[in-house]
Parts: structure tokens; C-alpha cells; sequence
């Protein structure tokens, strides 16, 4: 493998190029609660076994809190920016359903760098990332490896998408249990970044994946 591409050394700002940018920091704390919340609700939701009157009022409930959030709505392709401890930044968008920081969809995953040019990050899924019975869906797991994968690829100073990713299950992966996540680039060619990172349970791989981005073209 002939490693020939060269990072950058700094990742242009998307909003010279008129998307919204969002800094994390800048996320009111309201709405980061109510993200919380929602996704309690969607867990309660799910598994609850409340009696027809108790469910009526509590969509009646839902609906009202829906009306009050319904007013303006943040552009679509939204980015937030992510400023890490060494000064370095990382852009994503702010919606992202895998880790997007207002999307309750997305589950409570952050990553960071791990101090040897990867990342890493925990993570708990719950019942509403399940697949065979008390496990998290495979689907899920490839999920969370393409973000980490990707967000390896971007913290090194090559950001790009998604041309292939391959994914083993070397053993199921329960749920409600604290998941470690870790991805870092292991090559070059040309534009072609390669990536590999697990999932961990109590140490032993539940996970892993490998994946080739294609770096995106960047504005000179």
C-alpha cells in the first residue's frame, strides 16, 4: 500500500461555504435536556404497557409539547463544530442519527481522540437499539462503527465518506451494558483513507469493522 496522501492542516469552516455552522458549546443546555428527554420518552414508549387512558393523555401531552417547539426549524445539513481538547476542530452535521448532538434518535455516543492518532468512546444502548432478544441489532453496531470509522479518518485530517465498509460480529452484543468504541486510520492510498475499529464489551471484541473512505475534494 503506498501511503502518499497528506492531511490536511486545517479542515476549511462549512460556513464560508453557507451551511449553518453551530458550535457544541453553543447548544443551549434547554434543548440538550429536552433531547434527553425525548429519547427517555421514546424507551417509555416503546416498552410500556400503560392502560389505553394513560396512553391517550400522554399523547395529548406530546402533542402539546409539540406545539411548542414547532416554530422556527434549523436549516437542514446543519453542522455543529466540535473543538477538542488540543485545539483541533471537527465538523459534523448537527442532525446526524448516529451522533448528532439534538437528534434523540441518535444514541448518547461520544467520541474522543485517544491520545495515539485514533479515537475512542462509550456508549449504552437500550431497548431501543434491540435486535434478537436482549441484544443490539447488528445493524446498529455496523452504525456505530461507520461513524467512529469516519470520525478516525476526519481527527487525523482527512475527512471523506463512506466507499466500503466490512463488518465481522465476532459475539453478540448485549444491551444496557457500557460499550467501548475505538477506530483508527491504518493507511493511505492516494485518496483512499483505510480504517479499522471495535466494539468492546468487558474488554473482549463484540465488533469490528474496516472500512475505505474516499477523501472529499476540499476547496483550495
Amino acid at each position: 500500500m503506498t501511503v502518499d496522501a497528506q492531511p490536511v492542516t486545517e479542515l476549511p469552516d462549512p460556513a464560508d461555504y453557507g451551511f449553518t455552522v453551530v458550535p457544541e458549546e453553543e447548544i443551549p443546555a434547554e434543548l440538550a435536556s429536552l433531547v434527553e428527554r425525548v429519547r427517555s420518552l421514546m424507551d417509555a414508549a416503546a416498552h410500556t404497557e400503560a392502560p389505553p387512558e394513560a396512553l391517550a393523555a400522554a399523547a395529548d401531552a406530546v402533542a402539546k409539547a409539540e406545539e411548542l417547539i414547532q416554530g422556527g426549524r434549523r436549516q437542514l445539513g446543519a453542522m455543529v463544530r466540535y473543538t477538542y481538547p488540543d485545539g483541533s476542530i471537527e465538523y459534523g452535521t448537527i442532525t446526524n442519527g448516529v451522533s448528532g448532538p439534538v437528534n434523540p434518535l441518535a444514541p448518547p455516543l461520544l467520541l474522543e481522540k485517544d491520545g495515539e492518532g485514533g479515537i475512542r468512546g462509550e456508549v449504552l444502548l437500550n431497548g431501543l437499539y434491540q435486535g434478537p432478544p436482549g441484544l443490539v441489532h447488528g445493524g446498529w453496531l455496523a452504525a456505530l462503527l461507520d461513524q467512529a470509522l469516519g470520525t478516525a479518518s476526519s481527527v487525523a485530517g482527512m475527512p471523506g465518506l463512506t466507499a466500503n465498509l466490512d463488518v465481522n460480529y465476532r459475539d453478540p452484543t448485549p444491551l444496557n451494558v457500557p460499550l467501548e468504541i475505538s477506530a483508527r486510520v491504518t493507511g493511505t492510498e492516494r485518496r483512499k483513507v483505510f480504517v479499522s475499529g471495535e466494539i468492546r464489551h468487558g474488554g473482549k471484541v463484540t465488533a469490528e469493522g474496516t472500512a475505505i473512505m474516499v477523501r472529499l475534494s476540499l476547496p483550495e
